[in-house]
């Protein structure tokens, strides 16, 4: 088969590599029908973090059951399933308790020795605690494959960033970051009730894109004129709640300035740079919250998804691009130089 591998930075490269097989009897071999480049690769595009030469990349992805191990019994070949950033056993500890993402046995695609999701097909290990089915009609629809697609990661992403920054019916919400996570922040926020929500952000298009998923206001100010003009809009408080989707020091620095006293931070963008930016004595003083991480998204999969079914929400709008398996390399370049927001890639 075909897939996306990575040789040094920015040398993206689409190559024959080995068909997936069934391994052991966990697994399924999955045909992908719709993946994604997602704004954490470009760390690895751009050299930031380390990546073996030849290594597979792409976490995002939803696709067609080809093939069964045979001890699982959730999936058939020809069922339409998404699937989770990271896959997960389904049985232990941390399972249970749905955090998938601590799960000793689990792993993210694109590891060494797994498969990428930017590709014709993946090894799904664990398949019955990791994927999740979907209803068969929808692989003909190519609209709501696109939303649905979202939550592999994304989606999920900002609904857990939403919920670790207590986002509740009637609050005020402030949204630092307008990349994919930040704007499913905002569409998760509208989701949990909020009355008001803040979209910091510079991108004309992609603020569009956030009063669209129900943004009331824009602040495109950064650092100290952003916290003065949230403040000015929060009548000098801040928000209740402020979902932090970037993960430099600076956009801490902001979430920590722009929150109420007594509010939280819900926190899930990727840290990279030299520090968070957190300064505890002010964290402490001002009674603010800190929570977040990395999503478990298989979690929220099954509440989120009957509202992508119905149209509650529908996160498509931040798939802007659309290329082929060997357009994946123009993709990457294109979100590097910010000339896309998210590329959908179809196989």
């Amino acid at each position: 088969m075909r897939a996306t591998t990575i040789h040094a930075p920015f040398d993206m490269r689409v190559e024959d590599v080995p068909d997936p097989v069934i391994q052991q009897p966990t697994d399924v071999v999955l045909r992908v029908l719709r993946a994604c480049v997602c704004g954490s690769d470009l760390w690895a595009y751009r050299g930031e973090s380390a990546r073996k030469p030849g290594q597979r990349i792409g976490h995002e992805f939803l696709g067609i059951v080809e093939e069964t191990g045979a001890e699982v019994t959730g999936f058939d070949p020809g069922d339409l399933v998404v699937a989770p950033f990271v896959w997960s056993d389904g049985t232990c500890a941390y399972c249970a308790e749905d955090l998938q993402t601590s799960c000793p046995q689990g792993g993210f695609w694109g590891s060494l020795g797994s498969d990428g999701g930017q590709g014709e097909a993946v090894r799904v290990p664990f398949a019955d605690g990791t994927l999740v089915k979907l209803p068969a009609d929808a692989a003909s629809d190519d609209h709501l494959l696109t939303a649905l697609l979202a939550l592999s990661d994304v989606m999920g992403t900002g609904h857990h960033a939403a919920l670790g920054a207590g986002v509740r019916p009637g609050s005020t919400v402030a949204v630092v970051g307008d990349g994919a996570v930040g704007l499913c922040g905002v569409l998760a926020a509208r989701r949990l009730g909020a009355e008001r929500i803040i979209a910091l952000g510079r991108h004309t298009v992609r603020t569009d894109i956030a009063r669209t998923f129900g943004a009331t206001d824009v602040v495109a100010e950064r650092g100290e004129a952003a916290e003065a003009a949230v403040r000015e809009l929060t009548g000098g408080q801040g928000a209740h709640a402020v979902i932090e989707a970037v993960g430099t020091e600076q956009s801490m620095r902001t979430a920590v300035a722009i929150a109420r006293d007594g509010g939280s931070i819900g926190y899930v963008g990727v840290p990279h740079g030299s520090g968070t930016g957190l300064d505890l004595s002010v964290i402490f003083d001002r009674n603010i919250a800190l929570r977040g991480g990395v999503a478990p998204v298989r979690a929220y999969i099954p509440e989120l998804l009957p509202d992508v079914l119905d149209g509650t929400i529908d996160p498509s709008p931040v798939f802007d691009l659309t290329v082929g398996l060997d357009g994946v390399p123009g993709g990457y370049r294109a979100m590097d130089e910010r000339t896309a927001l998210k590329v959908l890639v179809k196989p």
